[in-house]
């Protein structure tokens, strides 16, 4: 029977344990990166087969692999289910144990057509981990902890830093992929419904814009970006590169498309580009959708563990940036001008903001 001291004691221990899973948790960050800057998951994708350490091993493009230390990296990964591992039978072989990609480990890969493995990149580089360390003096001092490390917020150190640019650029064209991917089997009648031009604001590359007017090809495209990101803009079929500032105006469309944008900015500024929209868009049948996190506090599950996390990521490298709940999002719809607003729930951590003037 256990008794009220042993239940203290096991509560204890639990807690114990669990802050030293926190504590070592920037391990699963860097293995992944590691996994990546190996290149283990197209190693083991090449042989399009359950896989053996010797034979990641080879492929690794270095004469002096620590095995050793191979090994207990797959180890760790196996035990954190990036990987699948499965003894092989000695009359198949040796006895030496395999690895097989999954769901998970499949997100690594570099050759596909949706992958994470530029924002594993981005995530883990040194110019995004140092300012962690400056959380604290962030919430003492009120600026954002990238900005005291760097000296410049995450935009403006992107325009001088070339190297820190590529990174941001590869991920966030990551993101579009595959987060374009559920929109677009999540909202076809959305689009279906829609007429005319439809304006990206802050739409980067291009990337998302193409694919909605690619696959549906009643619509007509702008790609709206400032003028250093346009000014590196692809060009793609019915989709029209115009450089701007949407602080300043938008490009006039029937439907306005936001994906990512307001999050990075404080209440008083998504007012202004909300209005902005407003102005850009007929009065009667004008639409924005916006794609952003909405926030359900207090509920747990796999997507809202990745969401609440993304409110602090935003608060440590946007001087400005959070993400909202729907009450906050209401608010905000409403000083830019719109009085009715749908959410659309989908698959993935983001979700469909429709707004409409009246």
């Amino acid at each position: 029977m256990n008794t009220q001291g042993g239940i203290e004691d096991n509560a204890a221990l639990l807690g114990n344990a669990q802050i030293a899973r926190y504590l070592f948790g920037s391990f699963d960050a860097m293995a992944i990166r590691c996994c990546v800057e190996l290149g283990i998951a197209d190693i083991i994708s090449n042989y399009n087969r359950p896989t053996t350490l010797s034979e990641i091993t080879t492929g690794i493009n270095s004469p002096s692999v620590n095995v050793d230390g191979l090994g207990r990296l797959m180890r760790f990964l196996v035990h954190r289910k990036v990987f699948d591992e499965l003894p092989q039978p000695e009359e198949d072989g040796d006895g030496e144990t395999v690895y097989s990609l999954n769901h998970y480990s499949n997100w690594l890969l570099s050759h596909t057509n949706v992958t994470m493995a530029p924002m594993v990149m981005f995530f883990t580089d040194p110019f995004m981990l140092s300012p962690l360390r400056n959380l604290s003096r962030s919430i003492k001092e009120g600026d954002s902890a990238f900005k005291m490390t760097h000296g410049d917020d995450i935009f403006d150190f992107s325009l001088i830093n070339s190297e820190f640019n590529k990174m941001f650029n590869n991920a966030m064209a990551c993101t579009t992929k595959f987060t374009m991917d559920v929109i677009m089997s999540n909202y076809k009648n959305g689009f279906l419904g829609m007429k005319g031009t439809v304006v990206d604001v802050g739409g980067g590359t291009g990337g998302a814009i193409s694919a909605i007017v690619k696959t549906y090809p009643h619509l007509k495209g702008i790609n709206f970006d400032l003028p250093q990101v346009i000014s590196n803009a692809p060009t793609y079929d019915d989709v029209t590169n115009v450089a701007g500032d949407m602080f300043q105006a938008i490009p006039p469309a029937e439907t306005i498309f936001m994906k990512w944008i307001l999050h990075n900015w404080s209440n008083d500024d998504c007012v202004k580009i909300l209005k902005n929209c407003r102005k850009a868009i007929p009065m009667d049948t004008g639409k924005v959708i916006i794609v952003e996190i909405v926030q359900h506090p207090g509920q747990h599950d796999l997507l809202n563990d990745v969401r609440v996390p993304f409110d602090l990521t935003m608060f440590a490298y946007f001087s400005r940036g959070r993400e909202r709940t729907e009450g906050e999002w209401k608010k905000l719809l409403e000083e830019g001008g719109f009085h009715r607003h749908k959410i659309i729930y989908i698959p993935e951590i983001v979700s469909i903001i429709e707004a409409f003037p009246i």
